[in-house]
Parts: C-alpha cells; structure tokens; sequence
C-alpha cells in the first residue's frame, strides 16, 4: 500500500511539475502572437503585456499591404522544404541502409565518412566558391535545396542505429531467400519498418529548410526567390532602414510611426505558424525515433 502510495504521489507530482514547465514554454509564443496585434505606441509607452488595452491590426496591414509578395515567398518556402525534405529523406535512408547491413563489408567506411563531416567543414568561402562557379547555382531553387540541408551526418547515424536495432537480420534474410533484390527489400521492408525514425528525419530536416535564410542570403538575389524567413528579415531591415533614416516620419506632412516592434512579433507569428500547426501530426514519432535511433548499434 505504501509503494501504491508513493508511486501515486510521484505521478502527481510529475504531472504538475510538467504542467508548469509547458506553460512556462507556451507563454513566450502567447506574448509574441497578442503583442502582434498591440497598438505600437501602448507597446512604446508600457511595454510588452499580455492583456493591452489597445489592440491594432497595423503590423499586418503593413506586411499584407503587398499580399502577392508574401503569399510568393510561402510557396517559395512551401515548394523548398517539401522538395528538400523528400529528396532529404530519401537520400539520407539509403545511405543509412548499407551502414546497417553487417555484410557489407566498407561499411565502417560509410560511418567514418559521415561521422567525418560532423567534425570538419571546408568553410564557408570554399563553399560559396564550390557552388557558385563550379555548379553555378546562383539564383536557382537548388541554391535553396542543396547546400548545407540536403543531407545531414547526424540524421544518417541516427537512422542506421534504427535500423540495426529495430529492423530484424532475418526478416532481411528471409526477404533474399524470397529472391528480393536490395531496392525491393528497401522499400518494401526497411522503409515501412522505420516510420517513426522517418518521420523524426523529416521533422528536423524541414525545420531546417522551413528556418533557413543563410542560402538565400548566399546565393540569391533575385526577389522571386525569397522564400518566407529572407522576406521577413528583409522587410524588417528596409523598417528599420526607414526609421533610422526618419524617412518615413514625414507623409503628406503628417508624422508616421512604423510599428516596428509589432512587426517584429508579426513576423514570428508568420515564421512559426505553419510549424505549430503541423508539429502536433508529427509528435508521435519523434520521440520514438530520436530515443530508438540514439541507441547504439
């Protein structure tokens, strides 16, 4: 009875300690999104509130006064991140596959070649001079694809883990002696066997593109590019470009106060919100699969 007890009481102190924590992480994006709808000059005056008194729709009236621009660069964004987390994936489980079979024999040399690049990188002036006069990437969609997210070491070790400790050698065996060739055995057994690790994989990876803004910023300049984050920054840099050269305190002789601090917290409502509503969908496998490909093989 006390062992009963004493789990009981651990179990709500868990739930509570839990229940703060969550409520401690889910208040900053609370304040971002009600600060996004708060008049600038209350926002000047008081600061940042959860319950202002003045509420405004001028920080996005001022991004969608050019709706067409930010309705271009979600599809840009859209169109990368499905594009980059597809092919990501794909990629990425295949090369994980022959590092999971014990019978191949340069496996370990697979591994030492990935691990490799988790520790060295040639730098950032060699790969912009890689991609950008040896594969002329400039100002394509594969800019905004291949470098730096296309495939990551991490990612690989981690699937290969899933494998060689989820995926049965047998079920391998039985599948040859069935007479299925590799291809088929990979996408008729490995791939469905590893969902949860698939989907953590695809998680990490769109986050990666979805957040991405370096490869723009690189190798774009043409603004039919922009995906959504290099638009964001780019329209809050030209506000704070117009504020700090006071142009836009003068219209039709009026004074004109940009709400720049709204902005900002629009911004990240925009930035963030295609993530929370597809993160729940998701939640599911990652655990299971960070926690079961972390295990050593």
């Amino acid at each position: 009875m006390q062992k009963i007890n004493s789990e009981k009481a651990f179990k709500i102190f868990s739930v509570i300690t839990l229940s703060i924590l969550v409520v401690f992480a889910f208040l900053p994006f609370v304040l971002i999104f009600v600060t996004s709808f708060t008049d600038e000059v209350f926002l000047i005056k008081h600061g940042y509130s959860f319950f202002p008194k003045k509420l405004s729709l001028n920080s996005y009236k001022y991004l969608f006064n050019n709706y067409y621009t930010i309705l271009r660069a979600y599809g840009v964004s859209i169109l990368v991140t499905t594009v980059g987390t597809g092919v990501g994936i794909l990629i990425t489980t295949m090369l994980a596959y022959p590092m999971a079979r014990k019978d191949f024999k340069y496996r370990n040399v697979l591994a030492f070649v990935a691990f490799f690049t988790l520790l060295f990188n040639g730098g950032i002036v060699p790969s912009y001079i890689m991609w950008t006069r040896v594969f002329s990437i400039n100002n394509t969609y594969a800019a905004l694809i291949v470098p730096n997210f296309l495939m990551n070491a991490f990612n690989v070790l981690l699937v290969r883990n899933y494998y060689a400790n989820n995926v049965p050698g047998e079920v391998i065996e039985s599948a040859k002696i069935d007479g299925a060739g590799e291809m088929r055995i990979f996408f008729r057994i490995m791939l469905p066997m590893s969902v949860p690790v698939v989907a953590t994989v695809g998680l990490f990876t769109g986050l990666a593109y979805w957040n991405d803004w370096i490869n723009a910023l690189y190798y774009i300049s043409s603004p039919k590019y922009y995906g959504i984050q290099n638009l964001l920054i780019r329209l809050m840099n030209n506000i704070q470009f117009l504020k700090s050269s006071q142009a836009a305190t003068m219209l039709a002789g009026r004074e004109v106060e940009l709400p720049s601090t709204g902005i900002r917290m629009a911004l990240a409502v925009l930035g963030i919100l295609p993530i929370i509503i597809l993160y729940p969908f998701l939640q599911k496998y990652l655990i299971k699969g960070v926690v079961m490909g972390a295990v050593k093989g």
